[in-house]
């Protein structure tokens, strides 16, 4: 039950929220102020930016709820993205920085021209616009279930309306730099709620703290703290997290307009760098307040007798559960709530009125456009794409369904996002493919996702090897690489070398491309290491104590280098920034091998 404070504290984040988006982004005056926010961004406005973009309401709720009903095998989701974020940095921004461009999809122009960008921008639209349609309805659907019991009814419909109006107001108006801002505040407020939530859920009798935790959860028939499930695993296979997650990976914090705006709009590649890293370390505290709680909220609600509880509410009836009344923690976690819904809804406003102003009107209906032409342009962008999410949210999603919606997206956005991995990977390091390649690529991922979905229960499905290893269906994780090999080959095959613009590859935008190579080699050394790690481990050559002292070592060592070496790094990258990207996956090594199990599951998970 909602008090006076409670009240006091959510409507009072809310208004601050907004009187600080309307008051920084009161100057917009140009498209590179409201699309880019004048590239003035410090690193900590973009590590609260990406994090709070990213860890929406479709991750707190979300994933809290597949960590209720499968496991945390999910923490994949967590835990990759650090892959993702290193090819960000080292990767794929150099470009971009080099380049000075607003959308990723004028990299695509510059390369391989015109149909390869506008493919890219429509796609985009169409992820933007189903990933909005997602966060309208998990957002009503939960803030309805904790306002339930209170004087404030808004109802499903009426739900999505006041997010609308809460976010609208002044991402209409204040453009990116607004947007940035508030999801800095938006990310402290949702951080303090979700480690509440953590808290105050393991520190319940029933659960016993993290060693009461882990002893309910091995004393299961099927135990949900494995990070590997078997590779035909219906939802979250371990063949799957390492090959098609993966892409998805590269896709979201590479490829995706809506996340990698928040990095072109920083001051500067470093600054930019720095922000990235930040944001990487604030991911990987996710799945131990996330996806471990939901895990948490699943042996609470069977010592108490719960069931039939959907995985989309679980987080709204732990809070229920969990949070005493009368101490404002109500309110703070509702704030922290609305901030991760809002956070995410206002950067893909932002986007999609950046994809269509600068790659549509700008180039197809008003090229010779006034800035003040622009920016409004972009305003009424904002209003369409909000009018289309929310008539998608009401029409599509049942707010009283039991499915797990957050891996529902996943396997939609999937369709798509194979062929653009693809075609920008291929883009920058490979001089052979040629535009029609690349319009091959985007163009043909749907088609082979769908035509593999279709075939797979009565072709491929049946043939022996393949079932044993996928299973009877195929998961969206397999088939994510499927596609993007099968799109990397279509598009180099029709590829004619001749006629490929190779003053936008690797080789002729960095000032050492051979760098790559090296780091390439070192980074093998390092899977080679783990590898043997994990095995002598396995073996009981070396005891888990031992491999958690070395791998934290190797963590710790690598991690000091690194941020003795980075400040160096200005502007385009030095012939030594990519041994860096060798340095921080030492860094990702530390969470992966938190446990030291990993052999242990994967010798389960095959058997």
């Amino acid at each position: 039950m909602l008090t006076g404070l409670d009240i006091f504290i959510f409507f009072g984040f809310l208004l601050c929220v907004m009187g600080v988006g309307i008051y920084v982004g009161r100057k917009e005056s140009t498209s590179e102020d409201y699309f880019l926010a004048g590239r003035s961004i410090p690193w900590y406005g973009v590590a609260g930016s990406i994090f709070g973009t990213n860890i929406s309401a479709n991750h707190l709720v979300g994933m809290l709820g597949i960590g209720f009903s499968i496991g945390f095998a999910q923490a994949h989701f967590e835990l990759g993205a650090a892959a993702g974020l290193l090819l960000l940095a080292y990767v794929f921004l150099p470009v971009y920085y080099k380049l000075r461009i607003f959308t990723l999809s004028e990299y695509l122009e510059k390369r391989f021209g015109p149909t390869s960008s506008l493919m890219y921008t429509i796609t985009s639209f169409i992820l933007i616009l189903v990933q909005m349609t997602a966060a309208f309805y998990i957002g009503s659907r939960t803030l309805n279930i904790l306002l339930a019991n209170t004087k404030i009814q808004f109802g499903y419909i009426g739900g999505i309306f006041g997010l609308i109006a809460i976010s609208c107001t002044y991402t209409v108006f204040g453009g990116l730099k607004a947007v940035v801002w508030t999801d800095l505040i938006q990310t402290t407020i949702l951080l303090i709620a979700g480690v509440l939530v953590a808290i105050l859920t393991f520190s319940q009798p029933e659960i016993g703290g993290w060693a009461g935790f882990m002893a309910n959860d091995a004393a299961q028939a099927v135990p949900k703290m494995n990070l590997y499930l078997p590779s035909d695993h219906e939802s979250l296979p371990w063949t799957g997290a390492f090959t098609g997650l993966m892409i998805l990976h590269f896709f979201y914090w590479g490829n995706n307009q809506y996340l990698v705006q928040r990095a072109l709009a920083a001051k500067n590649l470093r600054e930019a760098r720095y922000g990235i890293f930040a944001g990487m370390a604030l991911k990987l505290l996710v799945p131990f307040f996330s996806i471990a709680g939901g895990i948490a909220a699943a042996q609470l609600f069977t010592a108490r007798g719960l069931e039939g509880v959907a995985p989309d509410d679980a987080f709204s009836e732990l809070v229920k559960f969990v949070v005493p009344a009368g101490y404002g923690i109500l309110g703070i976690i509702g704030a922290g709530l609305l901030g991760a819904i809002i956070s995410s809804i206002d950067s893909m406003m932002n986007s999609a009125a950046t994809l269509a102003t600068i790659d549509i009107y700008k180039r197809y209906i008003n090229k010779n456009s006034t800035e003040k032409q622009t920016i409004f342009f972009g305003r009424v962008t904002i209003i369409f794409i909000v009018a289309l999410s929310a008539l998608g949210a009401i029409v599509t999603y049942d707010p009283t369904g039991k499915s797990n919606f957050f891996l529902d997206v996943a396997r939609q956005s999937s369709n798509f996002t194979p062929g653009i991995v693809a075609s920008f990977i291929l883009g920058i390091f490979s001089k052979r493919l040629s535009s029609k390649g690349s319009a091959l690529c985007i163009a043909l991922s749907p088609v082979f996702s769908y035509l593999l979905d279709w075939t797979y229960p009565t072709f491929w499905g049946q043939i022996g090897f393949i079932q044993e290893y996928l299973g009877t269906k195929l998961n969206f994780m397999h088939r994510t690489m499927i596609v993007f090999i099968l799109c990397s080959l279509s598009g180099t095959l029709f590829s004619k070398k001749s006629e490929a613009k190779t003053e936008f590859c690797w080789e002729s935008l960095v000032d050492d491309p051979k760098s790559l190579e090296s780091a390439l080699k070192k980074a093998g050394l390092v899977i080679l290491f783990s590898c043997l790690l994990a095995s002598l481990i396995y073996f009981g050559i070396l005891s888990r104590i031992a491999g958690a002292i070395l791998s934290f070592g190797m963590l710790v060592s690598a991690f000091v280098y690194h941020c003795k070496q980075f400040p160096k790094h200005r502007g385009s990258p030095s012939p030594n920034s990519h041994t860096h990207l060798l340095l921080c996956l030492f860094e990702l090594l530390g969470p992966t091998l938190y446990e030291v199990k990993l052999v242990v599951h994967m010798a389960k998970a095959c058997s």
